[in-house]
């Protein structure tokens, strides 16, 4: 499952042995199962989540529905009831936050509570932060294996916080301070994926790189490097390199 290439990859999910549900190393069946919808606007990717942990006589999951934007997630999720949904952040119709936002009400039900563990490609600390404080109960990025994904799913569902190791300090300190994070004009003016281009760039990617990781055309991305350089009045990758890493976005 991993895809990403070229950075750092999270070995897995913090504090992630054992899970409740999942089969033992002896191969036996497992105790219980978890009904899982899974939400992000790539196809293959979904197709391959479903892959790696949705033999559910294997693993416990059950996948019960899939969507590809906020409209659909919502829907969705509203019309199955799963007791985890793995929600990517950067969603069309308004990203996982407000897909959260919508679906408040089945986060707080008492008696059959719907959590959610945000999964995706971003490990930027805004990103986290934003759909934790939504209500989401746990982040891992993409770069986390089936095993460790199937034991993320059975600890939200029992309603334990996950994280990828790296990321549980982003929330430890940004909620550890009072203080808002700054608004950033420039930054606001670029779209969601604009600023997932943008971070990879700054990481050193290349467009090849970049698109495998997104799961787009090599011109889409040449096409946001573009638009970003655009808004930004920046003149190449160098200076929108320094820009990031001066704004903390790498």
């Amino acid at each position: 499952m991993t895809e990403a290439t070229g950075g750092t990859h999270d070995s897995g999910a913090t504090g992630a042995t054992g899970a409740t549900g999942a089969s033992g190393a002896d191969g036996s069946a497992p105790a219980r199962r978890v009904r899982v919808v899974l939400v992000d606007d790539h196809r293959m990717f979904r197709t391959g989540v479903q892959a790696e942990i949705g033999e559910t006589e294997r693993t416990g999951v059950e996948v019960v529905g899939e969507a590809a934007d906020v409209d659909q997630a919502v829907t969705v999720i509203g019309a199955t009831r799963p007791e985890v949904v793995l929600l990517d952040v950067h969603l069309p119709g308004g990203g996982g936050v407000e897909v959260l936002r919508r679906s408040a009400a089945l986060m707080s039900d008492p008696e059959r509570p719907v959590r959610f563990l945000a999964l995706s490609v971003s490990d930027a600390a805004e990103d986290v932060i934003g759909v934790i404080r939504g209500g989401a109960r746990g982040y891992v990025t993409k770069t986390i294996t089936g095993t460790d994904l199937v034991d993320a799913i059975f600890r939200v569902s029992d309603g334990d916080a996950v994280f990828s190791p790296r990321l549980a300090g982003f929330v430890l300190d940004a909620f550890a301070s009072t203080d808002a994070p700054p608004v950033d004009e420039d930054l606001d003016r670029l779209t969601q994926r604009e600023r997932e281009v943008l971070r990879l760039i700054a990481r050193g990617y290349a467009y090849k790189e970049i698109a495998k990781q997104l799961f787009i055309s090599v011109k889409t991305v040449e096409s946001h490097v573009s638009a970003v350089l655009r808004k930004l009045q920046l003149s190449n990758r160098h200076e929108l390199t320094r820009w990031a890493t001066a704004r903390r976005l790498v």
